[in-house]
C-alpha cells in the first residue's frame, strides 16, 4: 500500500489565499484530491459537508480561532483519530512542541518546499495507517481497544482506562509514546527508533526529552520506575515494552 494514496482527501486550512491554491495545485498534480478552506468556521462545514478527508494541513497563525486550539478541538471531537499536519511561519521551538503535544502528528515551519510537504504528508499516513497484524481486527481494520495487562487503550478517545474503568487522560504526545510501544511489544526500541516512529524528521525536537516522556507515560500506568512491569529500560540500548498486548472491539 502507498503511503499516499491515489485519491487521498486532503483539506487544507489556510488563510493565505496563494498558498492554499499553490499547495492545492501540488497535491492535485501528484493524484490526491483537496478542499481548501481559509478559517475554522470553514474548516467545521467542510469536515461535515465535503469530508471524509485522510488528513488535515493545518495552519498555526489563522484569524479568529489559531490553529492550536482547532487542533485541540479535533482531537476532543468525532474527528479525533483524523492526521493533522500543523503548518507555521513561526520558528520557535516551544510552539512546535505546544503543537505536537496539541496533537499534530507532524510540524513544517513556513516556508516550505512543496515536495517536503508532500513528502511529510506521506510520512503521516504512513505511519497512522501502518498498524501490525496483532492489532488488527480480522477484517483488517483497527481494533478500537488495544488490552495489555490491566489496561485498555480506547483508539477512538485517545485514553486509557484501568482494571475498574476509571479514565486516565492522555496529552497528545503520551498517546503517540504509547501507541510506538504498542505496536512493538517485547521488542527493545532505542531513543532514536521511537523519535523516528513518533515524529519522523521532527524528531531532533524531543531528542532531550525522551527520558522525560517515558516517565510522564510510566505515571500515567501506574508503572513502578524501580521495578517496572510495563516499560522496562534497557541499559545502553533503550526501552521495552514487556507485556503482551491484544486487540478487541468492545
Amino acid at each position: 500500500m502507498s503511503a499516499a494514496l491515489s485519491g487521498d482527501h486532503i483539506l487544507i486550512v489556510d488563510d493565505d489565499r496563494e498558498i492554499r491554491e499553490l499547495i492545492s495545485a501540488y497535491l492535485v498534480k501528484n493524484g490526491l484530491r483537496v478542499t481548501a478552506v481559509p478559517t475554522g468556521r470553514h474548516m467545521r462545514i467542510a469536515l461535515e459537508q465535503s469530508g471524509p478527508f485522510d488528513l488535515v494541513i493545518l495552519d498555526l497563525m489563522l484569524p479568529g480561532e489559531d490553529g492550536l486550539t482547532l487542533c485541540r478541538d479535533l482531537r476532543a471531537g468525532k474527528h479525533k483519530a483524523l492526521p493533522i499536519l500543523m503548518l507555521t511561519a513561526r520558528g520557535d521551538e516551544a510552539d512546535r512542541i505546544l503543537g505536537l503535544e496539541m496533537g499534530a502528528d507532524d510540524y513544517l515551519p513556513k516556508p516550505f518546499a512543496a515536495r517536503e510537504l508532500l513528502a511529510r504528508l506521506r510520512a503521516v499516513l504512513r505511519r497512522t495507517r501502518m498498524l501490525p497484524p496483532n492489532l488488527r481486527r480480522a477484517d483488517g481494520d483497527e481494533a478500537r481497544w488495544l488490552v495489555f495487562g490491566d489496561w485498555r487503550l480506547d483508539t477512538v478517545e485517545r485514553h486509557l482506562l484501568d482494571a475498574d474503568g476509571v479514565v486516565v487522560s492522555l496529552s497528545g504526545a503520551e498517546y503517540r509514546l504509547l501507541r510506538v510501544f504498542l505496536e512493538h511489544p517485547q521488542k527493545v526500541l532505542n531513543r532514536d527508533q521511537i523519535l523516528t516512529i513518533t515524529q519522523g524528521r521532527e524528531a531532533e525536537l524531543f531528542e532531550r526529552s525522551i527520558d522525560l516522556m517515558v516517565s510522564r507515560l510510566r505515571k500515567c500506568l501506574r508503572d513502578d520506575a524501580r521495578e517496572p512491569r510495563y516499560i522496562k529500560t534497557v541499559r545502553s540500548e533503550g526501552y521495552v515494552f514487556s507485556v503482551q498486548v491484544e486487540a478487541a472491539d468492545d
